[in-house]
C-alpha cells in the first residue's frame, strides 16, 4: 500500500493530531515534554512494523515533501538569532554557548569513539552523538535523511531512537543534578532577584494577512538565498553542506539586516508559528517512515553509546558549567537546562528549569540565556561539527 505527496501530509498531520491528545491524556509524556509528532509518528512506525512483520500488508509513504518542511523550519530558527538577543545575556551566555559548544564536540567523539569499540559504522555512532543528543528529534531526522543518502540505510531510524532515549533521560537527570547541586552548596535566589519577580504578561501582536505574509517573504527569501549558499559552498570546497544548513545561515543574515533597517518588520509570533507547523509535520513524517526493524540488531550497542553520553553530560555539567557559571544559584538553574537541551530539546530545558524555579525560586538570567542558545546558537557550533565528521566517515 503506498501513500502518495498528498495522502502522505495528511497522515503526518493526523498522526500530529492522535500524538498531542494522547499526550494530554498522558502525565507520564508530559512530565518528560516528549513531542507530539514523536509519539505519533513513533506509533505510526510500531504499525507499520508489526502488519509488516505479519506479512498483512506493507505500507510505503511518499516522504520527498519533507525536506521543504525541514528547510522552512530551519530557516524560522536562523530568524530568530537576533544579535541584539545575544547582547542581553552578557559574559554568562557566551560562557554557556561555548560549554555547549564543546559537549557538542565530545558526543560526536565519544559515539564515533564507542562506534568503532563496538564494531559498528562509525556515522551510526555520530547519529548516537551530537546529532541526537544536543540536536534532538528534529537533528536526528534532518541529519538522518544525510546520512541515508550516502548508504548507512538505517541512520534516521538509529538517530530517532537515540533522540528519543536522550530525551527521556535529559527530562529525567535534571531534577537530581540540580536538586544536588541546591542541597550541597546551600544556593538561594539573590533578593533583588527575589523582589523583581514578577509575571508580566506577554503583549501578543495581532495576526493579519499583511504581517503573515511579510514572514512568509522573508523566510522564502532566506530559503532561496541558503540554497545558493549551500551549492557555492560544497562547489568551493567539496564537503557537502545540507540545504537547511545555509538556509539557517542565510535567515541569521537576514534577520539581523532587517533589524537595522526595519526593527518591527519581524514577527517573531508569526515565525514560531510557522516554525512549529512545519516541525511538527517535518517530524511526523520522518518518524513515520522509519524501519523500525532496521535497529533491532543495534539495540544494546545503541543502550551503551547513550547511557555514556548521559554520563557526560551529568559529570561535566556538575564538574564544569557549574563552577565555570559562577557556583551560584542561577548557575545551578542553568545546569538543569543544559542537561534538558544537550541530551533532548529546548522544551526539555525549560521543563527542567520551570521544575527548578518553582520549588527553589526565580532566575531570570537562566531563562534568558538557555533558550537563546538552545534554541539556535547551539547549531551555529554543532553544524559545521557533525558536517565535518560526516565528511570524514564518508
Amino acid at each position: 500500500m503506498t501513500f502518495d505527496q498528498t495522502a502522505t501530509i495528511f497522515l503526518a498531520v493526523f498522526v500530529l493530531t492522535i500524538g498531542t491528545i494522547l499526550i494530554k491524556r498522558s502525565p507520564i509524556l508530559q512530565k518528560f515534554c516528549i513531542p507530539a509528532p514523536v509519539v505519533g509518528g513513533l506509533l505510526f512506525a510500531i504499525i507499520v512494523t508489526f502488519l509488516k512483520y505479519f506479512n498483512i500488508v506493507e505500507i510505503t509513504v511518499d516522504t520527498s515533501l519533507q525536506s521543504l518542511f525541514m528547510i522552512t523550519f530551519f530557516t524560522t530558527v536562523g530568524l530568530g538569532a537576533s544579535f541584539s538577543l545575544i547582547k542581553l545575556g552578557g559574559k554568562l551566555l557566551i560562557i554557556y554557548w561555548i560549554a555547549a559548544g564543546s559537549i557538542a564536540v565530545i558526543q560526536n567523539v565519544v559515539g564515533v569513539s564507542l562506534a568503532k569499540v563496538l564494531g559498528i559504522e562509525p556515522l551510526i555512532g555520530m547519529m548516537a552523538g551530537a546529532v541526537s543528543m544536543s540536536g534532538g528529534h528534529g537533528g536526528a531526522a534532518a541529519y538522518g535523511q544525510t546520512v541515508e543518502g550516502l548508504g548507512v540505510s538505517s541512520a534516521l531510524s538509529i538517530g530517532a531512537a537515540a533522540a528519543t532515549l536522550g530525551l527521556v533521560a535529559g527530562g529525567l537527570i535534571g531534577g537530581p543534578v540540580v536538586k544536588y547541586l541546591m542541597t550541597k552548596y546551600n544556593l538561594k535566589p539573590s533578593e533583588t532577584e527575589l523582589q523583581n519577580a514578577k509575571e508580566v504578561e506577554e503583549v501578543k501582536e495581532e495576526i493579519t494577512t499583511n504581517n503573515f505574509f511579510t514572514q512568509v517573504l522573508l523566510i522564502t527569501f532566506a530559503m532561496t538565498v541558503g540554497s545558493y549558499i549551500g551549492a557555492w559552498f560544497s562547489e568551493a570546497t567539496g564537503y557537502a553542506l545540507p540545504g537547511y544548513v545555509g538556509a539557517m545561515f542565510a535567515a541569521v543574515i537576514v534577520r539581523n539586516v532587517v533589524d537595522r533597517v526595519a526593527p518591527n518588520a519581524i514577527n517573531m509570533r508569526i515565525v514560531d508559528l510557522i516554525g512549529d507547523i512545519t516541525l511538527g509535520i517535518f517530524l511526523s513524517m520522518a518518524l513515520m517512515s522509519i524501519k523500525l526493524w532496521e535497529i533491532a540488531e543495534l539495540a544494546l550497542p545503541l543502550l551503551i553509546i547513550v547511557a555514556i553520553q548521559v554520563l557526560i553530560v551529568v559529570l561535566f555539567s556538575i564538574f564544569i558549567l557549574f563552577r565555570v557559571l559562577g557556583k551560584n544559584f542561577d548557575a545551578a538553574v542553568m545546569v538543569s537546562g543544559f542537561c534538558g537541551h544537550t541530551l533532548g530539546a529546548t522544551p526539555n530545558a525549560m521543563a527542567n528549569m520551570a521544575a527548578a524555579t518553582s520549588r527553589f525560586g526565580p532566575s531570570r538570567t537562566a531563562f534568558l540565556v538557555v533558550p537563546i542558545v538552545g534554541a539556535f546558537l547551539i547549531d551555529v557550533i554543532s553544524m559545521p561539527v557533525i558536517i565535518v565528521t560526516i565528511n570524514m566517515f564518508t
